[in-house]
């Protein structure tokens, strides 16, 4: 093979590269995208369009948890609710797969100054999305009624959307500014799905993620989307996160 050549180099190979590409040097928060992180954005959102879990080696799990040749997993039974392969990481993205089973949710949670990608493999998942609002846009301005001790974890966020993706959607996208903070949640089974976060979390740099609930009796409708408040919480008790091996092709960087 050729350097260069893609004939025999794998999707997630090729998804690997690209992301490094577009990643090195992206937009901050604020800052509007430029022409170049745009092209190689698209690039990067063609060929996540066209990963399919067959290309990293995932066999779809049933509800009980196996596989359909009968293999039990360990995040069924007790285990944990969601698991986490890991493909690869540098300073500029991680790469890796969440797997949900039935009825799994990955909480409410944000993505501080980070950019994503999220691809399903296969089953279905319902992703809510929420923008940070450093001022409201319409509707009352009043804070729900709360101790005071508990006002310092509101944020006055937008809910921009509730979608559900399956492996002929395309990938979900998220930047520091749009849709940055997003719960996921299975729907009609396991399911599983690609994702890359740029840069990775990294809570020394100030990338630390935050777990939310929406306070729904404080909700307000302008004329195109719904102002909500969200409260910052601990991570949920009923949701943690394991981790099993990634049985797809070796990335190389």
């Amino acid at each position: 093979m050729m350097p260069g050549d893609s004939s025999m180099t794998s999707i997630v190979q090729r998804i690997a590269r690209q992301a490094l590409v577009t990643f090195r040097s992206p937009p901050r928060v604020g800052e509007e995208a430029g022409k170049s992180f745009l092209e190689n954005q698209s690039k990067l959102r063609s060929l996540m369009t066209e990963v399919r879990a067959a290309d990293l080696k995932l066999v779809p799990r049933r509800a009980d948890g196996s596989s359909p040749g009968g293999v039990s997993h360990p995040y069924h039974h007790g285990g944990p609710p969601v698991t986490y392969m890991h493909i690869c990481e540098t300073d500029h993205f991680s790469m890796g797969v969440f797997l949900l089973k039935s009825g799994a949710s990955i909480p409410l949670h944000d993505h501080p100054g980070m950019h994503g990608v999220l691809k399903v493999m296969y089953g279905k998942v319902r992703i809510s999305c929420f923008d940070r609002l450093e001022r409201p846009t319409g509707g009352t301005q009043a804070a729900p009624p709360l101790p005071p001790a508990q006002l310092s974890a509101l944020r006055r966020s937008l809910h921009r959307s509730t979608d559900e993706y399956t492996e002929e959607s395309g990938p979900c996208v998220l930047s520091p500014d749009r849709d940055n903070l997003h719960q996921i949640d299975a729907v009609d089974g396991p399911t599983a799905f690609m994702d890359i976060l740029a840069p990775p979390y990294d809570p020394e740099d100030g990338r630390d993620c935050h777990y939310y609930k929406v306070l729904p009796e404080a909700e307000v409708t302008n004329t195109e989307q719904k102002e909500v408040w969200l409260m910052e919480i601990s991570q949920p008790p009923d949701f943690w996160c394991g981790g099993e091996p990634y049985p797809g092709p070796e990335v190389c960087l």
